[in-house]
């Protein structure tokens, strides 16, 4: 009896910059179910079937990966961020409300990135270039709302980035105690209740 031909599997290739790519689509997977902790660069080159030789040719460790994911982060968190004040100042609506809003659509849109972006675990995140730029520039976004807001007399004079930072942490509070379901005495929705925060904070910040 004839033996059959063995059957060949293919290694996945990958183009020209795939392999980076696809090295952090699958981080992003890996911290959505496992979370950070799980994380290792050898097992997300696993998981790709690709040599620990071709990892290090995109990554030197797992602190550079979780940059890139970071980074990428802020860089979708600043255009969510540019968006929203973009539409409402268009619309004559509040663009800090706006923003309030948008900080929690994209926590609930982009958990994984969230996570890395601001759970601590980048113990120098000014070493990444791009990681920089991409944070300074989301919360410039922020930074020059209120400034406008100054010169228009609608917010008081005061520090524009304590305002900033204040405004910051109370969106990132729901939406991080939101995500970890400790809001639920309220029935309103994590954006509705950002909305309500910022409402009340922005009588406390309106010029005297």
């Amino acid at each position: 009896m004839a033996k059959k031909p063995r059957r060949t599997v293919k290694k996945q290739a990958y183009h020209h910059g795939d392999l980076e790519r696809a090295l952090v689509d699958t981080a992003v997977r890996v911290i959505q179910d496992e979370g950070i902790a799980a994380l290792t660069l050898r097992d997300v080159g696993a998981r790709l079937g690709v040599s620990r030789t071709a990892l290090y040719r995109h990554f030197d460790g797992k602190q550079a990966l979780l940059a890139r994911v970071a980074a990428e982060g802020f860089k979708r968190f600043h255009e969510a961020l540019a968006t929203a004040v973009a539409r409402a100042e268009a619309a004559g609506t509040d663009p800090m409300k706006a923003m309030a809003a948008a900080y929690q659509r994209f926590a609930r849109a982009n958990p994984s990135h969230y996570q890395t972006m601001f759970s601590g675990v980048l113990t120098d995140g000014r070493q990444d270039p791009d990681l920089q730029r991409h944070g300074e520039a989301a919360f410039n976004v922020l930074l020059n709302t209120i400034r406008r807001g100054q010169d228009e007399g609608r917010i008081r004079t005061a520090d524009p980035v304590e305002l900033a930072e204040i405004t910051w942490a109370l969106s990132h509070g729901i939406a991080t105690l939101g995500m970890a379901n400790q809001l639920t005495r309220t029935p309103a929705a994590l954006e509705e209740l950002a909305v309500h925060g910022c409402a009340v904070l922005l009588r406390g910040m309106q010029k005297k």
